[in-house]
């Protein structure tokens, strides 16, 4: 392979003419070194199961009506009607939400109007605003939350009905006397 080089000249000033262009060849011999194929990295794996959803609704967002289903919602806007859900279910701070609510956990951060039934755990976040009964495996209340209602958590299902049978009879007996 030859490359093209105008050749300098020591001690030329800079009206010296140009110099014909002269071939220049390479001493180093090219040498081909095997390519090693690159072994595809695979693509982080999402943080999410497949099979996990997740419900949003943003700030701005007003809903009325039902929400049913296997997985976890996040309101952050208003929603007004019932909520029955297997999964998990949020209310942002900021949000107002005016419903029956139904789900595995609860967090509010925002406002809830209406009775909460969570199958293991209520979180009363800073800020957090109930309106309404509870019930619940666990309940965690933050300093700076409210609540207005009754509070029922720490119970088993069978000790709650079993419960709930004995007052119901109670209530029974007291209005027939």
């Amino acid at each position: 392979m030859a490359l093209w080089n105008q050749p300098v000249q020591e001690g030329s000033n800079d009206k010296a003419q140009p110099q014909p262009l002269q071939p220049i060849s390479s001493a180093a011999p090219v040498v081909s070194t095997p390519v090693t194929p690159v072994t595809p990295i695979a693509p982080p794996k999402e943080t999410v199961a497949r099979d996990h959803r997740n419900s949003v609704f943003g700030p701005g967002v007003t809903i009325e009506g039902k929400i049913e289903g296997d997985a976890d919602v996040h309101i952050a806007g208003k929603f007004k009607g019932d909520i029955h859900i297997k999964g998990d279910f949020s209310v942002e701070k900021g949000a107002h939400v005016a419903a029956k609510v139904d789900a595995a956990n609860v967090t509010i951060g925002g406002e809830v109007d209406g009775n909460i039934v969570a199958s293991a755990q209520v979180k009363l976040l800073e800020g957090g605003q109930l309106i309404g009964d509870l019930k619940a495996a666990t309940l965690t209340v933050a300093a700076g939350s409210r609540m207005r209602g009754n509070v029922e958590f720490g119970w088993s299902s069978t000790e709650a009905t079993k419960l709930n049978g004995q007052a119901h009879a109670k209530d029974k007996a007291g209005a027939g006397g």
